[in-house]
């Protein structure tokens, strides 16, 4: 059993929180109605990820655009997603996905990195080898270590697919230790 904690710190910065984690409760937290209790070690975790963050600002809005030109290998008929000389859903995909990692990379404290977790797309017109795609990610909300991004992705005709996508904030060591 644990006291009735203080009010923890939260270093922010013009107001807004420095690092993307969230505090973990202590089991018995709900028995001090008012007053949180929190587990000393997940504190000290995000007290070191504020401090080695330093300027972690993710804010609604963030937006990122990656531009590719459709190649062999982005074909449906090379991935194997189809028969077609068509860019292929997989390859709009991973351009998507790459536009929200690059989105929020340099705003990242150091060692940690975002994986996919999510992504509900609309794949709506086809483009043909040659021609120029871009994909456009936007965050939309922040929660923790949870991010949601809307995404689209045009060629020169226009929109070509649309979706959301979630990602998370891992640390780049202990998420490849989890692979053992």
């Amino acid at each position: 059993m644990c006291k009735k904690a203080r009010k923890v710190p939260t270093f922010t910065k013009n107001g807004v929180p420095l690092a993307a984690t969230s505090q973990k409760l202590h089991p018995h937290a709900e028995e001090y109605k008012s007053e949180l209790c929190f587990v000393f070690r997940p504190l000290i975790r995000t007290f070191a990820l504020q401090l080695k963050g330093n300027d972690i600002m993710l804010k609604n809005g963030l937006t990122y655009t990656c531009t590719r030109s459709v190649e062999e290998h982005h074909l449906a008929a090379h991935v194997g997603s189809g028969d077609l000389r068509v860019l292929s859903t997989p390859s709009m995909i991973a351009l998507m996905e790459e536009a929200a990692m690059r989105c929020v990379a340099p705003h990242l404290g150091e060692g940690q990195t975002t994986v996919g977790g999510k992504i509900a797309v609309s794949h709506l017109k086809p483009t043909a080898h040659g021609r120029t795609i871009t994909a456009t990610a936007t965050l939309t909300a922040v929660e923790g270590r949870k991010l949601q991004f809307t995404v689209t992705a045009s060629d020169e005709d226009g929109l070509i697919g649309e979706g959301e996508h979630t990602r998370f904030i891992v640390d780049r060591e202990k998420f490849m230790a989890r692979l053992g």
